[in-house]
């Protein structure tokens, strides 16, 4: 979401920006909390306010204007939002939440009969309010407590400057573009864990998710096929034209980790990885070098939690360091195998599952890094037995596939996010966390 390529546009309303709409901010917070927190604040990034709860609204009211832009709607779009005590840890949080607060079929010049649609989307294409007055076509929540409470992720609160530039914080603008896109019909009406439709229509999104192996929409499946579809791991896509056409402009080719050499055995050939948020991007020029476990545990694993050893730093010296997950965070492995000389880093998952991305930034890191899977990992650890003390027979190139776009099927269209465990309130109705450039409307920072 850092980088808030905005290919989310396309999905909901096929605008000229002829016609902007105009998107109201309705304030549901009580006197001195939320929007109408006193504490002092200092200007900004952009953001004047001079009160927490003023930058707060500033913020909202930058981005609400970011997409009335990009829109077009005769009808002024109401949001109903609020900050809110919401989920969190020291280490995790749920920024923020939202949705159409109403939906609507069979209205007046509604494309597709007996289908729901979300509140500003039907009153846009009716031509005239559907809903009452007074009621808004979305609510919003986000997080009051992010950064403020000792057990609400105390170092990252969120960035309220409306310029772009939070760095390593988390920009509210983001948050909030992301959140009013669900609003404005970024989402299924659909229960997308058991597949039952909402009085048995289907959501105008579920004629544009297509299972790219059964060639068939969610408007045409059956709930049990639905459910399937929906913890597939990478069995749905969107399939609308606009996206699609979009995806080539968007997308960057997929990274990879080429296997090869005398010692590789079964771990020879392409391996699937999740790029890090840290160091150089994978290029199509390769980092080549053999691949040299790092063991510093009883169990011959190596977590590189720890400066490395003199052994494990003449393993590494101008090779590509092979960890395990666990116990530190990525950038601090990849901060030691970097100080022992080490050209690239490849972390092992310690559980079963898809590939994910490496979480975490640190300028100061200057080598690639990627995540391969726990199966991925045994086949690689397997091909290293035979290893010497400073090569191992087995030479790992990081690059990537030019024949592929990060996050896409094999007809080009981008994944949606379907991780074989089912997550409530980010599977389905959100693009899969692969996409490279990142995504505006992937689940999470």
């Amino acid at each position: 979401m850092r980088t808030a390529n905005l290919l989310a546009l396309a999905v909901l309303f096929a605008s000229s920006a002829v016609h902007a709409a105009t998107i109201t901010i309705i304030n549901r917070n009580e006197p001195g909390v939320g929007f109408n927190d006193a504490t002092p604040a200092a200007p900004v990034g952009g953001n004047a306010g001079t009160t927490l709860g003023q930058q707060r609204l500033i913020a909202f009211e930058h981005a609400a204007s970011i997409w009335g832009a990009a829109l077009s709607s005769g009808v002024p779009i109401r949001v109903a939002a609020s900050f809110v005590p919401l989920t969190c840890t020291a280490t995790t949080a749920t920024l923020g939440s939202a949705g159409a607060n109403d939906i609507y079929s069979d209205f007046p010049n509604a494309p597709r009969p007996g289908t729901w649609y979300p509140a500003a989307l039907a009153s846009k294409l009716a031509g005239s309010d559907q809903t009452a007055a007074d009621a808004p076509h979305i609510v919003a929540r986000f997080n009051s407590r992010l950064g403020l409470f000792d057990d609400c992720m105390p170092n990252d609160g969120f960035y309220l400057g409306i310029d772009g530039q939070a760095g390593n914080r988390i920009d509210l603008v983001t948050v909030l573009l992301h959140e009013m896109a669900h609003g404005l019909g970024f989402q299924t009406f659909t229960n997308d864990q058991t597949g039952k439709r909402a009085n048995e229509l289907p959501s105008v999104w579920d004629h544009y998710l297509i299972d790219n192996r059964a060639n068939k929409s969610w408007a045409q499946m059956s709930d049990a096929e639905r459910s399937a579809s929906a913890v597939s791991g990478a069995g749905l896509s969107w399939n609308g034209a606009s996206v699609t056409g979009a995806v080539p402009g968007l997308l960057s080719p997929v990274s990879q980790l080429m296997v090869a050499g005398p010692n590789a055995g079964a771990a020879a050939g392409p391996m699937a990885v999740g790029d890090a948020g840290f160091g150089p991007p994978l290029s199509n020029k390769a980092v080549v070098g053999e691949l040299m476990p790092v063991v510093d545990q009883p169990d011959g694993s190596g977590l590189a939690c720890t400066p490395l050893s003199e052994a494990n730093q003449l393993a590494v010296r101008g090779n590509v360091g092979l960890v395990d997950r666990g116990t530190c965070a990525f950038v601090d492995k990849a901060k030691n195998l970097q100080a022992a000389g080490a050209i690239a880093m490849v972390v092992a998952d310690n559980a079963p599952g898809e590939v994910s991305d490496l979480g975490g930034a640190d300028p100061a890191i200057t080598i690639p890094a990627v995540r391969v899977s726990q199966q991925s990992g045994v086949l690689l650890k397997a091909a290293l037995a035979k290893k010497k003390a400073d090569s191992s027979g087995v030479t790992a190139s990081l690059g990537v596939d030019p024949t592929r776009l990060a996050g896409t099927d094999s007809a080009g269209r981008i994944r949606m996010y379907t991780p074989s465990e089912y997550s409530p309130g980010s599977t389905v109705s959100h693009f899969s966390t692969d996409a490279k450039r990142n995504q505006l409307m992937e689940p999470s920072i």
